[in-house]
């Protein structure tokens, strides 16, 4: 099980459900004046895509939810799977 549980943790993938359009960013950041979201905002308007910045945003969250899937939330989740 072991073995099975640093597998599945080193070939995590973390994507995004759906379709994020750039409209769809303007939308949502619409009346956030936070320097952020212009900055954020400008980046995704001038690349006419939000693609870079989803695979970033996953590059970063991958390390953070490894550490967090530990061995026993692991162990668990298998388990509650095999069992239903």
């Amino acid at each position: 099980m072991q073995r099975l549980i640093e597998y599945l943790r080193k070939n995590l993938m973390i994507d995004f459900q759906g379709d994020l359009s750039v409209a769809q960013v303007r939308e949502l950041l619409a009346g956030d004046e936070s320097r952020e979201a212009k900055t954020l905002l400008a980046k995704i308007v001038a690349e006419k895509s939000v693609e870079n910045m989803l695979l970033v945003l996953s590059d970063c969250l991958l390390e953070p939810v490894q550490t967090s899937l530990t061995d026993d939330v692991m162990r668990d989740n298998i388990r509650m799977y095999s069992e239903s």
